[in-house]
């Protein structure tokens, strides 16, 4: 077995915890995941997905636009009641259930 080191970084918790959860519902640890990321990057010489600037960036402006457009989409739809939001979370959820 070659030399052992400790890698050692800093990050957000929430990330963190975000990422322990992801890899724990895939039966590894954060370690693991590391290694396995390390090892991906080492065989192809590079980062182990792509790392590219979209082509095309929006303006402030745009984003604001898009936002108000979706909300005066959202202005003409009827208001639900916290059990009517419930309700239909429910059925999505059992008719996703019923497909499995």
């Amino acid at each position: 077995m070659s030399e052992q080191v400790l890698n050692q970084f800093r990050s957000d918790r929430k990330l963190r915890e975000d990422c322990v959860a992801i890899y724990e519902a895939m039966g590894m640890d954060l370690n693991t995941a590391f290694r396995m990321f390390m090892e991906r990057t080492r065989m192809v010489r590079g980062l182990p997905f792509p790392a590219v600037l979209p082509d095309k960036r929006i303006t402030k402006a745009e984003a604001k636009a898009a936002i108000d457009g979706l909300r005066a989409e959202a202005a003409g739809l009827p208001e639900m009641t916290l059990d009517e939001i419930n309700a239909e979370i429910s059925a999505a959820r059992a008719e996703r259930k019923n497909r499995r």
